[in-house]
């Protein structure tokens, strides 16, 4: 008996090859994708949702579980975690958006990512609930401004720093 190979999955059919610039356009606001962009900004929930959590921190110390439940999701795993209804769609104009603003995104997602996994994990360590506050502040305090960026590129607006962005903070 011979061992096959696991069937792949067909990528879904494109929602957006051969369509006009203004139906590709309408295409993708109507699934609240920017059609400059290719982003949504309902990825940012993701990253709302643990600040919401860290911000009550300081004030309901057993927030920290629900925070400490929170686990990073690539673009395509939120949309897909949370039945998007145009998840399909939001995931193929991501993989088709321009380069340089989808690195400059991913740059933004991915410090918010690293400094959220981080603070997770000195939570996990801290042994009082002060110094679990101090932690949940700090951290809103670098991962708000670095949200506010990402909706900037989503939105199509200048290039964010974030090396600036945490400076400020």
């Amino acid at each position: 008996m011979t061992a096959t190979a696991p069937l792949q999955a067909d990528p879904p059919p494109s929602q957006l090859a051969g369509l006009a610039p203004e139906a590709r356009a309408a295409r993708l606001r109507a699934a609240n994708i920017n059609p400059r962009t290719g982003l949504a900004t309902d990825y940012l929930n993701h990253f709302n949702e643990a600040i919401m959590l860290l911000e009550m921190v300081p004030d309901m110390p057993e927030v920290v579980e629900d925070f400490l439940v929170w686990h990073p999701l690539s673009y395509p795993e939120h949309f897909h975690a949370t039945n998007f209804k145009a998840r399909d769609l939001v995931c193929e104009a991501y993989e088709a958006a321009d380069p340089d603003i989808r690195a400059q995104f991913d740059h933004l997602t991915d410090t918010m990512t690293s400094i959220l996994t981080a603070v997770g994990t000195a939570m996990r360590d801290a042994q009082q609930d002060k110094t679990r506050a101090k932690l949940a502040v700090q951290a809103s305090q670098w991962v708000k401004p670095l949200i506010s960026a990402a909706g900037g590129v989503i939105n199509g607006g200048t290039e964010a720093d974030v090396e600036t962005i945490m400076a400020s903070s």
